[in-house]
Protein backbone atom coordinates (compact mmCIF):
# COMPACT_ATOMS: atom_id res chain seq x y z
CA UNK A 1 0.00 0.00 0.00
CA UNK A 2 1.37 3.39 -0.96
CA UNK A 3 1.31 6.46 1.27
CA UNK A 4 -1.49 7.90 -0.86
CA UNK A 5 -3.75 4.89 -0.28
CA UNK A 6 -6.30 4.65 2.55
CA UNK A 7 -6.16 1.54 4.72
CA UNK A 8 -9.16 -0.75 4.07
CA UNK A 9 -9.73 -0.89 7.83
CA UNK A 10 -10.20 2.91 7.92
CA UNK A 11 -12.15 3.23 4.67
CA UNK A 12 -15.82 4.14 4.39
CA UNK A 13 -17.50 1.11 2.84
CA UNK A 14 -20.71 1.34 0.77
CA UNK A 15 -23.07 -1.14 -0.82
CA UNK A 16 -25.76 -0.63 -3.39
CA UNK A 17 -29.02 0.87 -2.24
CA UNK A 18 -30.61 -1.90 -4.30
CA UNK A 19 -29.03 -4.67 -2.26
CA UNK A 20 -31.31 -6.65 0.00
CA UNK A 21 -31.11 -6.61 3.77
CA UNK A 22 -29.65 -10.13 3.75
CA UNK A 23 -26.15 -8.63 3.31
CA UNK A 24 -25.56 -10.93 0.33
CA UNK A 25 -23.62 -8.44 -1.74
CA UNK A 26 -20.28 -6.75 -2.13
CA UNK A 27 -19.20 -3.43 -0.67
CA UNK A 28 -16.87 -0.92 -2.28
CA UNK A 29 -14.61 1.73 -0.81
CA UNK A 30 -12.56 4.57 -2.23
CA UNK A 31 -9.00 3.85 -1.13
CA UNK A 32 -7.68 7.02 -2.82
CA UNK A 33 -5.22 5.32 -5.18
CA UNK A 34 -7.45 2.29 -5.72
CA UNK A 35 -10.94 0.89 -5.18
CA UNK A 36 -11.50 -1.80 -2.58
CA UNK A 37 -14.12 -4.55 -2.89
CA UNK A 38 -15.13 -6.94 -0.10
CA UNK A 39 -17.88 -9.43 0.78
CA UNK A 40 -20.47 -7.69 2.94
CA UNK A 41 -21.00 -10.94 4.89
CA UNK A 42 -17.33 -10.92 5.95
CA UNK A 43 -16.25 -7.30 6.55
CA UNK A 44 -13.06 -8.36 8.31
CA UNK A 45 -12.18 -10.78 5.50
CA UNK A 46 -10.00 -10.22 2.45
CA UNK A 47 -10.23 -7.08 0.34
CA UNK A 48 -9.65 -7.08 -3.40
CA UNK A 49 -8.13 -3.88 -4.74
CA UNK A 50 -8.45 -2.62 -8.28
CA UNK A 51 -6.97 0.41 -9.96
CA UNK A 52 -9.35 3.28 -10.52
CA UNK A 53 -8.85 2.82 -14.27
CA UNK A 54 -9.79 -0.88 -14.11
CA UNK A 55 -13.04 -0.01 -12.32
CA UNK A 56 -13.80 2.77 -14.83
CA UNK A 57 -13.16 0.34 -17.72
CA UNK A 58 -15.45 -2.28 -16.14
CA UNK A 59 -18.24 0.27 -15.62
CA UNK A 60 -17.90 1.40 -19.24
CA UNK A 61 -18.11 -2.18 -20.54
CA UNK A 62 -21.21 -2.82 -18.41
CA UNK A 63 -22.92 0.37 -19.65
CA UNK A 64 -22.11 -0.54 -23.25
CA UNK A 65 -23.69 -4.00 -22.82
CA UNK A 66 -20.47 -5.94 -23.42
CA UNK A 67 -20.98 -8.04 -20.29
CA UNK A 68 -24.66 -8.88 -20.60
CA UNK A 69 -25.35 -12.50 -19.83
Amino acid sequence: MTNSQISPARAQWRKSSRSNQQAACVEVADLAAAVGVRDSKDPSGPVLTFSRQAVADLAHRIREGHLDL
